[in-house]
Order: C-alpha cells, then sequence, then structure tokens
C-alpha cells in the first residue's frame, strides 16, 4: 500500500479572524445606528429592519448553499432555487424599500452602504467559520489517521 504524504491543513491566522469579526461588528454597528436614527414612519423603520435581517440571515443561508455544493451538488434543485430566490428577494425588496424613502441622498447612501458592507462581511464571516471548521475535522481525521498506524 503507498502512503502519500499528508496535506498541511490550511488555517486562517489569528489576525485574519480578528478582522473578520471586527468588520462583521463594525457593519452590523453601521447598520444598527443607521436604522435607530432612521427619520420617518415607524412602518419605514420596521420594514428597513426586517430588509436587513432578511438579507442578512439570506446572506449565510446563501454562503452555506454555495460552499455545501461545491464539486458536486448535495441539495436539490428546488431548495437551490429556495435560496437563491430569498437572498435575490432580500435583496431587491431591501433595496426597494430604500429607494422609495423619502430620506436625503446621503442618508441613503449611508444606509446602502452600511447594508452591502453587512451582506459582504456575512458571507466573509461564514466561509471564516467553515473553513476553520473543517480545519478542525482535517485535523482530528489526521491524528486518527496517525493513531491506527
Amino acid at each position: 500500500m503507498h502512503r502519500f504524504p499528508a496535506q498541511p491543513v490550511r488555517t486562517d491566522t489569528r489576525a485574519w479572524r480578528a478582522q473578520v469579526w471586527i468588520s462583521f461588528g463594525v457593519a452590523l454597528t453601521l447598520c444598527a445606528t443607521g436604522l435607530a436614527w432612521l427619520p420617518g414612519a415607524d412602518l419605514d423603520r420596521a420594514f428597513m429592519v426586517m430588509g436587513y435581517l432578511f438579507t442578512l440571515t439570506s446572506a449565510f443561508t446563501l454562503a452555506k448553499f454555495v460552499r455545501d455544493n461545491e464539486g458536486r451538488r448535495q441539495d436539490t434543485p428546488q431548495w437551490g432555487a429556495l435560496v437563491w430566490g430569498g437572498f435575490s428577494a432580500a435583496m431587491a425588496l431591501t433595496a426597494w424599500g430604500l429607494w422609495r424613502m423619502d430620506l436625503s441622498p446621503t442618508y441613503k447612501a449611508f444606509l446602502a452602504v452600511s447594508w452591502l458592507f453587512m451582506v459582504s462581511s456575512a458571507f466573509t464571516l461564514a466561509k471564516t467559520l467553515r473553513d476553520a471548521q473543517e480545519a478542525r475535522l482535517a485535523m482530528s481525521h489526521g491524528h486518527r489517521q496517525e493513531d491506527a498506524q
């Protein structure tokens, strides 16, 4: 039986993990600040909070779906359509809500940039967490193989 050298397990640096968590925290803080000081009707504020939360959760779901189906499809096409449709709807409805609000262009820009920052940092956080989990699994699998030999 041929033994192949073990592939080194790649892990993220502590600095990268800190940057990812800090970015995500800053994005959430900016979004919360923008929504907390949002002028106008309570219904508009509630719509935007729901839109931001819908976008955030659908971004994490989409990141997991894409990662789970990398290489070969694991999920049904219907689940894929639901995940992509949910993310698309969240982005479109939140953008529509933001566009239709009677706000100054500067305030709209702040809300839009903080919202997109939150979505981007959610994808990065999801990838970082998944990479860490896969590294832990690979390292524990490698230790079990070494113990068996």
